[in-house]
């Protein structure tokens, strides 16, 4: 009797040791995330310099480390490689993409929604309607928020991309190529489109009832299922970030102007446009139907995609 009562209690104790009071049970021992501040990812930003992920994971002994990948098809491709866990901010063309053609991917939940903060911008002031763009040279990054804001708006007055010349570059050097009069139009965001406007650049348009510009949080949904605890408690992680952005706002604006070499009303200013709510609405998962259809239309995606199937169930 005795010798069955010490069983019990090295399996009572086996077991307090695996699971402890309310930790993970999860083997996990490092959780890779992407870190990246463009447009204006000030989650991201306030999250790393205050270390919410790093001290919330750390009484279940889990490092984070992070993974500065700025090209969505970069992050897609660690994630497949299992180089990261989660893509913390990456666009919604690319887990379309990245989908699309086979790949283990799932929206975890959302980081930013933007359209304002998507522009078109040139030299010349008298640009004010799409009509006005039929054989302008028009330059920035193919398959992005900002391409689709293109195609919709030249859709708006019934023409395609065959009546512009697109230059497919990046936001930088589309900056450059306008002001070295290469080309007429340069499509930018975030700060660039921001510093853009003061410094006297014509804004064509922006993104505001063109596109949706969602931002996603992604991961596999193999992670999820093998780790479930590790990423409900990211999620919790994420709702205190939430919480702190909405209650500390001058602290987070002196966060987000000592980090991108802004001054805090610049800042202010700019945040305006940026609704950071990680929630999924039944309007993200439309704006994800319009960016696939679009996907589709422009032939980056061979086959029509639902994107009901991006969501965990």
């Amino acid at each position: 009797m005795k010798k069955l009562a010490l069983i019990i209690c090295s399996l009572c104790i086996g077991v307090f040791t695996l699971t402890g009071c309310g930790k993970t049970s999860t083997s996990l021992k490092e959780l890779v995330i992407t870190y990246v501040t463009a447009p204006l990812n000030v989650p991201s930003i306030v999250e790393k310099q205050k270390e919410f992920f790093s001290k919330g994971l750390q009484e279940d002994q889990i490092a984070v480390r992070y993974a500065e990948l700025t090209s969505g098809a970069d992050q897609t491709q660690a994630l497949a490689s299992d180089d990261v866990q989660i893509l913390y901010a990456v666009g919604a063309s690319s887990v379309i993409l990245s989908a699309a053609n086979g790949a283990d991917i799932k929206v975890l939940n959302m980081y930013s929604r933007s359209p304002k903060a998507f522009s078109l911008y040139s030299k010349d002031n008298t640009i004010t309607s799409p009509q006005q763009l039929k054989g302008k040279k028009v330059a920035g990054p193919a398959g992005t928020n900002l391409h689709e804001l293109l195609v919709s708006y030249l859709a708006s007055a019934n023409m395609t991309m065959e009546d512009v010349e697109f230059v497919n570059m990046s936001i930088p050097d589309a900056k450059a190529a306008l002001e070295g009069g290469s080309v007429d139009v340069a499509m930018v965001a975030g700060v660039t489109g921001f510093q853009m406007k003061k410094q006297g650049y014509h804004e064509i348009t922006n993104g505001e009832g063109y596109i949706d510009a969602l931002i996603a949080v992604a991961l596999k949904e193999s992670f999820y299922k093998e780790h479930k605890d590790v990423v409900d408690r990211f999620v919790k992680i994420q709702e205190e970030i939430q919480t702190y952005l909405e209650e500390n706002p001058q602290e987070v604006r002196s966060i987000v102007a000592e980090a991108l070499d802004l001054s805090e009303e610049d800042v202010e200013a700019m945040m305006k446009d940026y609704d950071f709510d990680i929630t999924i609405h039944e309007e993200d998962k439309k704006g994800f139907q319009k960016t696939a259809d679009f996907m589709l239309q422009n032939k980056m995606i061979d086959e029509a995609f639902d994107v009901n199937q991006l969501f965990l169930k």
